[in-house]
């Protein structure tokens, strides 16, 4: 049980805690609140008040909760409430429909959870100096909470919270704070090309196949257009170590290349089939498991997949091949914790009980997973960069040349302030570019010439022209 203390409650408050914890061990319940001066009532922190008026005393108010007088020295109907939190149980028929974003409403003020829920969902952070109280809302939520306000825990809050007092103080203090902690708000996380402590995605790949399919199929899932995630190399690394071997004859040769190619890759992990993080409950909101390599995602299919889940708010996609054959599921994390309170085996045997109810509680289906552009893992196209390889250029020749590739890739640029809609950066309002003014807008490539027939002199002297280059580079190198 949690409780600010700052807070006043009243008499039957933790009695209406605790009447839920017999029925379900996995529930979280919320106290309600209200915000008042505790002035007004001869309350003061200091227990004497600044004018010299009588102050209650600790006794007093203590006999105030005994005999239930302490709901009276207030309006409840007239004082303040938690106004966004009250929104969000209002909208949401006390959290019923709220879906995977039920846990913002928790704040610490009154809370309570058994002690089970508590350490499976690891506690809260205590290093943590503002916002600990949503985070943890959410690690409850991981581990399969329901959260479920009660409006008979009814509280006084003695003054306004910090949050109230400070409030763009404080939200500039979680920003990072949570982008990092809380995968599942999203908006604090929306830039491209960054990486956080806690990823939304986790996706578990089996190395038990050639080291060239293992790596078009992990270099596939790297090369996504969404950043949020990590790949979890499953393999039995233990096999490897650094004692004396025959490199062209190692038994372990598919393994070891696929080690020295990921274990400096950041956004991958060697992990063993018992492992915790591979055989336990995903750490991020959501877990991609790939039953096989012969496939890879397109660029945009992780983002795409996360996406429909977000949608439909269900907690298992299955994704199949032409032959009916599993090829990936993606499963929320929420959902298949939730079945952990429930008499379910925790192992393989159990996976097909597991599916049900969380087809029952959140909703599940199965697509091809062409759809979701699955393809052959060595036709997975996937760009490289470009490497020079030419005599030396004049230096000026050069930086024309990176002018006319940044005109085509120049960056996009915010309006500046004042700026009608539409303008050109750097325009004045209402002006029009005149004949002397250069737009910095990238031009549209002109069209590409038709190609020469395959059989005309000008295609053949071309042929013959890159082969040389060929064979010119090959004898340099």
């Amino acid at each position: 049980m949690w409780l600010d203390d700052d807070m006043l409650v009243f008499r039957d408050h933790l009695e209406a805690h605790a009447r839920w914890h017999h029925v379900v061990d996995h529930f979280v319940v919320l106290g309600d609140k209200r915000f008042v001066e505790p002035s007004e009532v001869g309350i003061h922190p200091l227990g004497a008040a600044p004018d010299g008026s009588a102050a209650l005393t600790p006794e007093q108010v203590r006999a105030a909760v005994a005999n239930g007088a302490i709901a009276d020295l207030w309006d409840w109907e007239t004082s303040d409430p938690h106004t966004w939190v009250e929104e969000i149980w209002a909208q949401t028929d006390d959290l019923a429909t709220a879906g995977t974003g039920a846990f913002v409403s928790l704040v610490g003020a009154t809370v309570s959870m058994t002690r089970a829920l508590h350490d499976a969902a690891g506690g809260p952070m205590r290093h943590l100096r503002l916002g600990e109280d949503t985070v943890f809302g959410h690690q409850v939520a991981e581990a399969g909470a329901v959260l479920l306000p009660d409006h008979a825990a009814r509280s006084w809050h003695l003054g306004l919270s910090h949050a109230m007092r400070h409030a763009d103080q404080v939200k500039a203090h979680n920003q990072p704070l949570f982008a990092h902690l809380v995968p599942s708000l999203r908006p604090r996380r929306v830039q491209h090309g960054r990486s956080w402590a806690v990823p939304f995605v986790e996706v578990v790949v089996p190395s038990d196949a050639p080291h060239l399919q293992v790596q078009a199929c992990v270099d596939s899932l790297l090369d996504q257009d969404m950043d949020d995630h990590v790949v979890v190399l499953v393999g039995e690394w233990s096999l490897l170590d650094e004692g004396r071997v025959r490199p062209l004859a190692d038994e372990h040769f598919d393994l070891r290349w696929l080690q020295r190619m990921y274990r400096d890759e950041a956004r991958v992990e060697l992990r063993e089939p018992t492992d915790p993080v591979v055989t336990g409950f995903s750490r991020s909101p959501l877990r991609l498991r790939l039953t096989g390599t012969e496939l890879a995602p397109a660029r945009a299919t992780l983002r795409l997949l996360v996406t429909d889940l977000d949608r439909t708010q269900q907690g298992l996609r299955v994704l199949t091949g032409d032959d009916g054959e599993v090829v990936a599921r993606l499963e929320r994390t929420a959902a298949f914790a939730r079945t952990q309170w429930y008499d379910v085996p925790t192992g393989p045997e159990g996976a097909g009980q597991r599916d049900e109810m969380v087809a029952a509680s959140h909703g599940s289906s199965t697509r091809p997973a062409t759809d979701a552009g699955f393809v052959p893992a060595e036709r997975r196209l996937r760009p490289r960069f470009g490497v020079w390889r030419e005599a030396a250029m004049d230096p000026d020749a050069s930086w024309r040349r990176l002018q006319r590739q940044m005109a085509r890739n120049a960056p996009v640029l915010t309006p500046e302030p004042g700026a009608e809609p539409g303008a050109e950066p750097g325009a004045e309002p209402g002006a029009e570019p005149g004949a002397d003014e250069v737009s910095t807008t990238p031009a549209r490539p002109a069209a590409r010439p038709e190609p020469a027939s395959p059989t005309t002199p000008v295609a053949r002297e071309s042929r013959m022209g890159r082969r040389l280059g060929r064979v010119v580079r090959r004898l340099r190198d």
